[in-house]
């Protein structure tokens, strides 16, 4: 997607403030520290659009970024960071559980997870809360660029087997509903592995 137009339309921590708009809404959510900064720059091919750090917990805010004034694309708090406070903890993660349950124009979520550990508790508990919640969502294995390449289709194979309990690499929320595959790509922020694929799931869900 060629990206014309970029602005910071809001950056908010209060539900009732966010922006009320039809506009499709795709958000990218992830553990603190996973990456998400260093990616939503090379997606949005800017160096500084979102800060970033080596010290987790930098997003603080839910930030909407409205591209081409045709959707937006949302950075979400960086959840599991542990030297935050308890409140403010369960403030961002009571956030995070509201924006996804509740928002209507919200077509999709981008799930970040590090390539290089094992999905944690709050990985797999923030998938079944989008499955849960019906969303449609695509994983993206962060810092891919670190696993050698013939190591990768072995990690993914490993990663499927983290989602055992989801019918390996599928997701059901019930009897009555139909199983389905779970997208994934594996991106890097230094090279630029995935970016176009993850431009063209984004565009499938405007």
């Amino acid at each position: 997607m060629k990206i014309k137009s970029l602005n910071l339309a809001a950056t908010e921590l209060s539900l009732t403030r966010f922006p009320k708009t039809s506009m499709r809404e795709v958000a990218i959510a992830g553990r603190s520290n996973v990456g998400k900064s260093s990616l939503l720059n090379t997606l949005l091919s800017r160096k500084n659009i979102a800060r970033v750090s080596r010290a987790p917990g930098k997003t603080r805010t839910v930030n909407f970024f409205l591209i081409n004034d045709r959707f937006h694309l949302v950075d979400l708090p960086g959840y599991g960071y542990a030297k935050v406070s308890k409140v403010m903890r369960a403030e961002w993660n009571g956030i995070i559980r509201k924006y996804l349950a509740e928002r209507e124009n919200l077509s999709g979520v981008i799930q970040l997870i590090d390539s290089r550990h094992p999905p944690t508790r709050d990985d797999l508990e923030m998938i079944q809360n989008l499955v849960d919640g019906e969303r449609k969502f695509l994983i993206v294995f962060t810092k891919a660029d670190k696993i050698r390449g013939n190591a990768k289709a072995k990690m993914l194979k490993e990663f499927r087997s983290y989602f055992d309990g989801f019918s390996i690499g599928r997701f059901t929320g019930g009897p009555d509903q139909e199983e389905f595959e779970i997208p994934m790509v594996l991106s890097s922020a230094k090279t630029g592995l995935g970016r176009d694929d993850i431009w063209r799931w984004i565009a499938s869900r405007l």
